[in-house]
């Protein structure tokens, strides 16, 4: 369910007419991704969804790097590739379509050009963890959204929702408090410290995800 003034606020946006983008930050498990659906599937035609996960270095890449034991963290992102999907739209041509990339966590990697965004979607809903944070690319990011939403969780339900998702994609209950310990969390830390940059906060009935 979707708070009432969240959805009056998504109205707002689209009544300004053009296109906007919405961004929906949050700490890792808090929901952002279910409230950004929710939105889209109440807006219908009027809005689409191109999420920030698709931009999430390949595993090799990720290898590579020595990174992956961190994945999830800001440098395992192409931020700077994030920030010129968001500039396309913004400034998309009339006819212009622009496709994003898609993560799937059943294989845990980006599948280049799976999301549509046609031109005549006013509302670009856009989520994930580093849309207010303000280093390197990152902090060309709140350039190109017209509002920003961070969203509010009690603690204790955003671990089990963590610790849920990790589990439901493979990892055993062992693995996963591991990881949330040891990635998930330090990264909320450092996303907790961006939540007075939003334009507004929104909190989830217990049932979201």
């Amino acid at each position: 369910m979707i708070p009432q003034q969240a959805m009056q606020r998504a109205q707002g946006l689209l009544d300004r007419g053009g296109r906007q983008i919405l961004g929906i930050v949050g700490l890792p498990g808090a929901g952002k991704s279910t409230l950004a659906q929710a939105l889209v599937d109440a807006l219908g035609n009027q809005a689409a969804l191109a999420p920030m996960d698709g931009f999430h270095l390949a595993n090799a890449d990720l290898a590579r790097l020595g990174r992956t034991v961190r994945k999830g963290a800001p440098d395992t992102f192409d931020a700077a590739g994030y920030v010129a999907m968001l500039r396309r739209l913004k400034l998309a041509a009339p006819d212009e379509t622009v496709y994003a990339p898609a993560f799937h966590r059943e294989i845990e990697e980006p599948i280049a050009g799976e999301i549509a965004l046609p031109p005549n979607v006013p509302l670009i809903i856009t989520e994930g963890n580093y849309l207010l944070l303000d280093d390197g690319a990152w902090s060309s990011v709140r350039t190109f959204l017209d509002e920003v939403w961070f969203v509010d969780v009690d603690p204790a339900q955003r671990h089990r929702q963590l610790l849920e998702r990790h589990m439901r994609y493979g990892r055993s209950r062992e693995d996963a408090l591991a990881w949330i310990e040891h990635t998930d969390e330090p990264n909320a830390v450092r996303i907790a410290a961006t939540a007075s940059r939003a334009d507004f906060h929104v909190s989830l009935p217990p049932s979201e995800g």
